[in-house]
């Protein structure tokens, strides 16, 4: 007979008990290959429960093979094979964490934008309004370019503020630069010789670019086309509004070369990522490098990152005319990466005029919090170099030190403050003999944006005297 008790006053069902019991006996082998097992009479009547428990627990064991069922004969032991089996460790370790987060007291990415500027009201109606029964078709997979509607908010968009006229047809709709950048050069070549801006953002880690990337100067007046032009790159990728990290503005004249550069060979473009252009401060906005291109040489890649949520993850491409057909050829097992109810959200959005007046307004509020990091500098720290200074939300402050990047980084960290250097951004070693950080204040509070420079100018030992 079996040895085991069940427990009437378990939470567990007599059924499941009943079924364990007979399991763990034959996997532990203590009941042996072909033995019979008590009929459901008699093993209700052993254990004083009913014979639908036993035919549960049987029906169990049954279903998952540990018994066979011979027609009135009984149930016998099924023969299993012995899985190998490791004692679980995984309890009483602490398991290494694959990252490292840390909180910051004061926080100088470039990446954060102001949280508490959003305007959740209005984007909690849309959702709202999305999120209900009229709307379940978007339970289905949309389009693959991304929803239509989007598109054609974001077509309009594009002719009031950056001067492109596109359809919507031509535009492509995924989950960030650093997914539709691999799918552009997949449109192009994938053999393509792929220049950056050097210092320069990449949506492509660093180390999987490898032989790929071509590293092209930039100066005050943005790359420097003509060390480009030596080089064999068919494909170049620019931040011509505001070059990331510098904050250099392409020239008027480096734009003419650089498209007459791209209209020279069928295999040659320019990937345009225009990802903060909404934020400028002196001047008039700088003209979308895709606006003036005749040829259909220029791929304009944006985001909605710094203009509304990193979190949204929203971004898209305009392809010229040209490449469309290619891009159909290349996807057309594609399904957008985008969850469509954001997509709904946004399109409306921008439709009924919300998106227009929210960049107004932060840039008023970015404004602000740019003015008074020039201003503290200027009145505080006079040593310190700023550039960078004419749109987006950083600058970059340099001066020279005799510890390195690096080291003031560490410093920077140890005392819970988080900033990031210039030489982050090299795909080359540099040698300069000052050193440069970005400083973003996109996330800080106006009030609090005096002490936490002041903060770090401290802990870096930098005063008004030379170092």
């Amino acid at each position: 007979m079996l040895f085991f008790q069940l427990q009437k006053d378990h939470t567990i069902p007599l059924y499941e008990q009943l079924y364990i019991g007979i399991k763990n006996a034959i996997t532990n082998n203590q009941l042996a290959v072909g033995v019979r097992l008590p009929s459901k009479r008699e093993l209700a009547d052993f254990f004083n429960i009913s014979q639908t428990t036993v035919e549960l627990a049987y029906s169990q064991l049954l279903a998952e093979g540990y018994i066979i069922s011979k027609p009135r004969v009984g149930y016998f032991v099924e023969e299993i094979d012995s899985l190998p089996y490791r004692q679980s460790d995984i309890a009483n370790k602490e398991i290494k964490k694959t990252t490292e987060t840390l909180e910051y007291k004061i926080d100088f990415s470039s990446a954060k934008i102001d949280e508490d500027a959003f305007p959740f009201t209005i984007w909690r109606k849309y959702a709202k309004d999305v999120l209900d029964r009229p709307f379940k078709h978007l339970l289905q997979t949309g389009e693959r370019q991304g929803e239509h509607a989007l598109r054609i908010e974001i077509a309009n968009y594009l002719h009031q503020s950056r001067g492109i006229e596109c359809d919507p047809e031509q535009i492509v709709i995924g989950s960030g630069t650093e997914q539709l950048l691999p799918m552009i050069l997949k449109i192009l070549d994938t053999n393509s010789q792929l220049a950056f801006e050097n210092p320069g953002y990449s949506p492509i880690p660093r180390h999987q670019l490898g032989q790929l990337a071509i590293p092209i100067s930039v100066d005050t007046d943005g790359i420097v086309v003509e060390q480009l032009q030596k080089t064999n790159a068919n494909v170049v990728y620019i931040t011509p509004s505001h070059q990331f990290p510098t904050g250099a503005v392409l020239s008027a004249n480096r734009r003419t070369q650089l498209l007459n550069w791209a209209a020279k060979a069928p295999d040659r473009f320019i990937i345009e990522d225009d990802y903060d252009s909404e934020f400028r401060y002196i001047g008039k906005p700088i003209p979308a490098l895709r606006g003036l291109d005749v040829n259909d040489r220029v791929i304009y890649l944006s985001t909605f990152t710094k203009s509304l949520m990193p979190s949204l993850r929203v971004a898209f491409f305009v392809l010229p005319p040209t490449l469309v057909q290619r891009y159909q050829e290349h996807f057309n097992y594609y399904s957008s990466t985008v969850p469509r109810f954001e997509q709904h959200i946004l399109a409306k959005f921008m439709k009924d005029g919300h998106f227009a007046k929210h960049l107004n307004r932060m840039r008023k509020i970015y404004r602000k919090k740019h003015d008074k990091c020039i201003e503290v500098f200027s009145n505080h720290y006079p040593q310190i170099t700023i550039s960078g200074d004419s749109a987006g939300t950083n600058i970059l402050v340099a001066f020279r030190h005799e510890k390195s990047e690096r080291e003031l980084q560490q410093v920077a960290r140890q005392n819970g403050i988080h900033i990031l250097p210039l030489s982050n951004y090299y795909l080359t070693e540099q040698h300069y003999s000052k050193r440069t950080f970005l400083l973003g204040f996109g996330n800080l509070q106006l009030h609090d944006i005096e002490p936490n420079i002041h903060q770090l100018m401290e802990i870096w030992e930098i005063s008004k005297k030379l170092i």
